[in-house]
Parts: structure tokens; C-alpha cells; sequence
């Protein structure tokens, strides 16, 4: 017993990697290592476990291990499920799925000149279609998913940092703002509508600030309802987090919205992620999307 309980103490923390080809799973490889995960890419699906027992056995076996594997990957489709399987039943595991939008993908592949690897003469959104296909049931057990589709690498790298850069925190939460008009985000786990309160854009002394400016935030604050929504808010995310605790899920995006992402969402996503940031070994990262955009 005691022998088993050392091993499992030794026990690398593993990250498996997916998602759809061209969404960055390149990238972000590169920036895993910058957090100090040991990547291993492109790797036969069948051989993972062996590269686990083989790393577990080793003396000096890294602390924080990644394994990025897609359809490229010799054995993929064959031994996907059985390993998703066994990923699921071990500790310390969890899995990243990185997406994008296929008209998204589509420009990436044209931009680069490349055909898609599961096109097989057909045209390049059959390709990606069929790979959305295949991988739908991966993506659904994922526990952190990442759109790329409207990130530039440093807004990946950001993204990435919560859940996988400092290992200190029991929890990781993303509060993110963003404008209907361009666009629900795909990846989050729980929006919040801020067009019910009075828009800042048709007062012409605010209209050119946004939601980061104090005159903008005293604006939105003052509305009498506000606090006891933001206080609701924080209750409803802690319940959330405390059942994503239970089932093992440690990540949650909380997006923000209000009719351009500039003012209003802003401003909440703010006032929002600064009462978050009280709650003892939560990390709280902030994102606004589309802000800049107008």
C-alpha cells in the first residue's frame, strides 16, 4: 500500500492536448512549455500509456507532462476512445481541446497553403466538417475548451495561463466581456446579459470611454438594481464552482455582454472579477474581447 501510494505521489500531472487542426495546438505547446510542462507532440495515440509508465519508472520524470495528439496522429481514431477512457479514470489528468470557427479554420489553411489532413480530395470545409465529427465527443469531455477563432498568441497565451501556468490555485475562473452584435463566445460556462441597464453610449460625455474608465463605471454602478445583481452573481458562481469542484472541473468562463462590448460589460467584468478575487485560492483572470473593436 504504502508502495502504491509513492507512486501515485510521483505521478507526473498529464495534460492531454486536442482539438481542431489549425486551431493552435502548435502554439499553444510552445507556450505550455513556457509554464514549464515537458510537451510531447504528435505522438502515436497507442503509445501514450506506454510513455507514461516509461516516464513514471524514469528517476528524474517531469513534474508537468503534456501530450498533444490529433488526427495527424498515427492510431488516432483507433485508440481515441479507450484512451480517453483511462485518462479519465487517473488522477491528475485533464484535457485541453483547442476549436475555432470553421470559417476561421478556413482562412488558416488557405493562408498557409496547406490541405486539410482529413480533406481526402474533397473541398477544405469537408475536411474540417468531418473532423468536427469525429472529434465532438472529445471536445465534449474536455475540461477546459478554448475558441481561438478572435485570439491573437498573446490573448492564447493569457488564456492559457489561468488554468495551466501557476498550479498554486484551487480554482481558475476567466471573466470575459463582449458586444451581442459580434458574437456570443462558444467556450463559456455561464453568461450574464448587462443590456437591461442603461447604455452609456447615448450620453455624449461617455460615449468615446469605455467600461475600464471610472466615469463609465460610476455610470453603469449607479444603477439601483446593480448591486444586488453583482452580489446574486457571486453567489450563483460560487454554487457553480462548488459543483465543478465536485465533479473534478477546476475552470469556469463566466462571459459578460452587453450590445458592443465597450462600456456596460466592461464595466461589470470589472466590478465582477474584483469581488471574485476575494474568494480565498481563486485565480481571476479578465478578458474583454471586444473591446477596441467599434
Amino acid at each position: 500500500m504504502e508502495e502504491n501510494d509513492a507512486t501515485e505521489e510521483r505521478a507526473p500531472e498529464l495534460l492531454f492536448i486536442s482539438g481542431m487542426s489549425g486551431a493552435g495546438k502548435g502554439t499553444a505547446s510552445k507556450v505550455l512549455e513556457e509554464f514549464g510542462w515537458y510537451v510531447v507532440d504528435n505522438l502515436p495515440v497507442g503509445l501514450v500509456e506506454e510513455l507514461l509508465d516509461r516516464v513514471l519508472a524514469s528517476g528524474d520524470a517531469p513534474t508537468r507532462l503534456a501530450v498533444v495528439a490529433d488526427v495527424r496522429s498515427l492510431g488516432f481514431l483507433d485508440h481515441l476512445q479507450a484512451l480517453v477512457r483511462r485518462l479519465d479514470a487517473r488522477e491528475r489528468t485533464r484535457i485541453l481541446f483547442l476549436d475555432a470557427s470553421d470559417e476561421a479554420l478556413v482562412k488558416r489553411f488557405n493562408n498557409v497553403r496547406r490541405s486539410h489532413p482529413l480533406q481526402n480530395g474533397d473541398g477544405l470545409v469537408e475536411g474540417i466538417q468531418r473532423e468536427r465529427r469525429l472529434l465532438e465527443s472529445i471536445r465534449g469531455r474536455a475540461d477546459v475548451v478554448v475558441d481561438t477563432t478572435s485570439l491573437t498568441v498573446h490573448d492564447l497565451r493569457r488564456r492559457l495561463e489561468s488554468p495551466f501556468g501557476d498550479p498554486g490555485f484551487d480554482f481558475h475562473l476567466t471573466v470575459e466581456s463582449f458586444g451581442f452584435k459580434y458574437g456570443v463566445p462558444v467556450d463559456v460556462d455561464m453568461l450574464l446579459d448587462m443590456r437591461f441597464l442603461p447604455n452609456p453610449h447615448w450620453i455624449p460625455e461617455l460615449q468615446p470611454h469605455n467600461g475600464r474608465e471610472k466615469p463609465v463605471q460610476d455610470y453603469v454602478l449607479a444603477d439601483p438594481s446593480i448591486e444586488e445583481y453583482l452580489a446574486s452573481a457571486v453567489t450563483m458562481i460560487r454554487l457553480a464552482m462548488d459543483g465543478y469542484r465536485r465533479e473534478g472541473k477546476r475552470y469556469m468562463t463566466i462571459a459578460v455582454g452587453c450590445t458592443g462590448g465597450k462600456h456596460r460589460s466592461v464595466a461589470i467584468t470589472e466590478s465582477l472579477a474584483s469581488r471574485l478575487s476575494a474568494l480565498e485560492a481563486v485565480d481571476v483572470h479578465v478578458r474583454h474581447r471586444d473591446l477596441g473593436r467599434e
